[in-house]
């Protein structure tokens, strides 16, 4: 057993590292390896990593492994990690060119060993999602309680343990950066075994999650970004590795990059990005984090021949698009370690930026002339100046340079006056609030679960909301409603200003909430989600549900705001006025417009249920509607008395129109009934451009519901039939239309 921990590893290892340190040559250090591996082969007894419990839940394989069974003979890195954890992101690449150089048949096995920092990371959707979103293709172990963490007394992430083919530990790895050192000590492992006939080359059993998902139109979208007019939009389709403008219904205008990760510059048809995330948008200019390319991306859109005689907005956005360009304005490609910065953009390296917006400088003569970064890579705020000016308590600065503006780099939840001596931890969004008395920038400090904010006057770093006192403690999280310190949030990951109201809203990601602060007074109070993580459309903001949401906007008159809910895959849109939640459908472009890459259709309509033919119909009234309005199908389904919900059984709606499939492209077409006790909420757009006046609507329901006091369970159907009368004059945004029905007893 390892009674020691990875503490018995220190002083072999401290020995090894220093005489890597002298040696010169890349044969040196594999000899200084190969003679620690014989060291380590030959001790009177191993340290051998205990076997993990049968109950614990593995991800990306066909079953559970066991680490002395299934992996003797193989060579294994556990790669101890937390999904919320920007220096776990930054290891992740080594792994995957670890992985790429040695497979399960040269001997080597990578197993992720997730052990939670917050609550909500220890749910095992969660770690579903993160696997997805990160493409992380080993193994890896829900360690919710920690357990192999405390056997091996490890202290921080992430560590990586290199086992041998006994499950005797030979090496470990603290934190990110040692690239170099993983892949010599691996191979020389593998050497050292493989010598000795100890190395199998059995396949393990891997089984990816990701083979088995439904195709969405948007994957895991990290922020959303509304322009001043509020009729285009800008998603960070992060998942997919683009980026899409859209009007405000939702229909795609461009889709730039994607649908596979990469680094290319050029027109949007040849463009490439990496899970990209912030995004800022001016008139005819998007800047976009490039976040796992480390760079900063500048989107035009250059005036060219239009395709339309329509309004200059639209004029704008459908343009000869052989003109619109993609560049880089910040960042060299790879993960940066500079904390100063003072380089031109594109000769200045950078680290995971995770959000930017615009701002002033002190001194320019010219709006707009900085945009600030969330720097989640090294816990600071940056600025690139796109003209000359000066940031407070800085010089004169020309345009094109990229500094550090804010933040020491340790990462911490330190307030101070001077912004270099303060500290943040994985800022991740930020929002601009230009006019007096606030005149500052409000940052999402995830790590540290606060508000911060930083004075654009004179840079001073203060606390807004959440967390605690102490700079170090980075465990001050909840879910609280209140006041200042004794608020508290779970990881929030964006944060907008509404300058109508002059409020706050705060993506609190972990707690799976919208929730809004007064700066003035510092309350911080729940505005929309219940906690849970799911996907309800209610009847209020507090009975709708998301999952993660990572970033939201609101629209310059104060009256929507977009929330991309990150595992959901979706934009969710909160009308502040009426109080309505619905979901942005996204829409295939018309003809003539860019090329997407939104699944068929058609395959989705294959598979739709069929309903019982006992199924009632019911006839709705007419209802008259123009082109691009929105439909909201309320759905109040009542059970007979003493039944309850199948909750396993695929319980669901969706929606058809036969003889008028022109009005199904690009719909969200089913969906899940969870809870019948609050009313389902479907969305619907008319097209643009419609084909005929009249049309049939039909939205459906197959229901799977049992008796409490019996085993007899019941497939029931029923069918709303929606005329619709389209008529040329606008006849409002949204139209509500109650689909309710009882169930009764047979």
């Amino acid at each position: 057993m390892a009674a020691e921990g990875l503490a018995g590893l220190l002083p072999a290892q401290t020995q090894l590292e220093y005489a890597l340190l002298d040696a010169d040559t890349s044969q040196e250090k594999e000899n200084l390896v190969y003679q620690y591996l014989k060291k380590m082969d030959s001790r009177e007894r191993d340290l051998t990593v205990p076997e993990l419990g049968g109950g614990l839940q593995w991800l990306n394989t066909e079953g559970p492994i066991s680490l002395h069974k299934d992996l003797c003979g193989k060579v294994v890195v556990l790669d101890f990690f937390t999904y919320c954890c920007i220096n776990c992101l930054h290891l992740l690449p080594d792994l995957h060119a670890l992985e790429h150089q040695f497979s399960d048949k040269d001997g080597l096995i990578i197993v992720g060993v997730h052990s939670a920092k917050f609550p909500n990371e220890k749910v095992l959707d969660n770690i579903k999602s993160a696997i997805l979103r990160y493409n992380i293709v080993h193994p890896v172990v829900n360690d919710a309680d920690a357990t192999l963490w405390h056997e091996l007394e490890v202290s921080c992430w992430p560590t990586l343990v290199i086992l041998g083919p006994r499950g005797n530990m030979l090496f470990s790895l603290v934190g990110e950066g040692h690239r170099e050192k993983l892949f010599l000590f691996t191979s020389i492992t593998l050497k050292f075994y493989k010598e000795r006939g100890q190395i199998k080359d059995n396949k393990i059993g891997i089984k990816l999650y990701r083979d088995s998902l439904p195709p969405s139109p948007l994957l895991f979208p990290g922020k959303v970004a509304v322009d001043h007019s509020g009729e285009r939009l800008v998603i960070a389709d992060t998942g997919h590795h683009r980026i899409l403008v859209t009007r405000k219904n939702g229909q795609i205008l461009h889709a730039i990059g994607g649908p596979n990760s990469g680094r290319r510059d050029g027109r949007f048809s040849e463009a490439a990005f990496n899970s990209p995330q912030g995004i800022a948008i001016k008139k005819d200019v998007i800047y976009v984090a490039d976040t796992e390319n480390h760079l900063i991306r500048k989107v035009n859109f250059l005036q060219g021949n239009s395709k339309s005689n329509l309004s200059s907005l639209i004029l704008l956005t459908e343009i000869d698009l052989e003109l619109e360009l993609v560049t880089t304005v910040a960042g060299i490609g790879i993960q940066g370690v500079d904390k100063e910065g003072g380089a031109k953009g594109e000769e200045q390296p950078i680290s995971s930026p995770w959000d930017v917006v615009f701002g002033n400088s002190i001194s320019g003569t010219q709006e707009d002339d900085v945009l600030w970064i969330a720097m989640a890579g090294t816990h600071q705020i940056w600025a690139l100046m796109l003209e000359d000016g000066k940031l407070p308590k800085g010089s004169d600065l020309k345009k094109g340079i990229c500094l550090r503006f804010a933040g020491s780099g340790n990462e911490e939840n330190r307030n101070n006056a001077y912004p270099h001596k303060a500290g943040f931890a994985q800022p991740s969004g930020l929002s601009l609030a230009s006019e007096e008395p606030w005149n500052c920038l409000f940052v999402a400090d995830s790590e540290s679960s606060t508000v911060r904010t930083i004075s654009l006057k004179d840079g001073a770093v203060k606390h807004l909301v959440g967390g605690e006192r102490d700079p170090l403690n980075l465990f001050a999280f909840g879910d609280v409603d209140g006041a200042g310190i004794n608020a508290k949030l779970q990881h929030p990951l964006g944060v907008t200003w509404d300058k109508k109201r002059k409020l706050l809203y705060v993506a609190d990601s972990y707690n799976h909430k919208i929730k809004v602060v007064d700066p003035k007074m510092k309350n911080c109070a729940t505005l929309a989600g219940t906690g849970e993580a799911s996907n309800v459309i209610g009847s209020s903001f507090t009975q709708s549900t998301f999952n993660e949401p990572g970033g939201l906007c609101v629209e310059e008159n104060g009256r929507l705001m977009y929330v991309a809910d990150t595992n959901n895959h979706q934009i969710k849109v909160l009308d502040l006025e009426t109080k309505i939640l619905s979901m942005l459908p996204i829409l295939n472009p018309e003809a003539g417009d860019v090329p997407d890459n939104l699944p068929v259709q058609r395959e989705r309509m294959t598979s739709l249920p069929k309903l019982p033919k006992s199924a009632s119909n019911v006839q709705l009234p007419s209802l008259t509607v123009a082109p691009g309005q929105t439909i909201q199908f309320l759905l109040k389904l009542t059970l007979p008395p003493d039944s309850k919900l199948n909750e396993e059984a695929p319980n669901s709606w969706f929606i058809t129109a036969e003889g008028n499939t022109w009005l199904l492209p690009g719909q969200l077409l089913s969906g899940e009934i969870k809870d019948i006790s609050c009313q389902t909420v479907i969305p619907f757009q008319l097209p643009g451009s419609c084909l005929s006046a009249e049309a049939i609507l039909a939205i459906k329901v197959c229901l799977y519901y049992c008796s409490k006091g019996s085993s007899a369970c019941m497939m029931k159907g029923i069918s709303f039939n929606q005329p619709l009368h389209i008529a040329s004059t606008n006849q409002g945004s949204l139209t509500q239309v109650e689909l309710i029905h009882t169930f009764l007893s047979n």
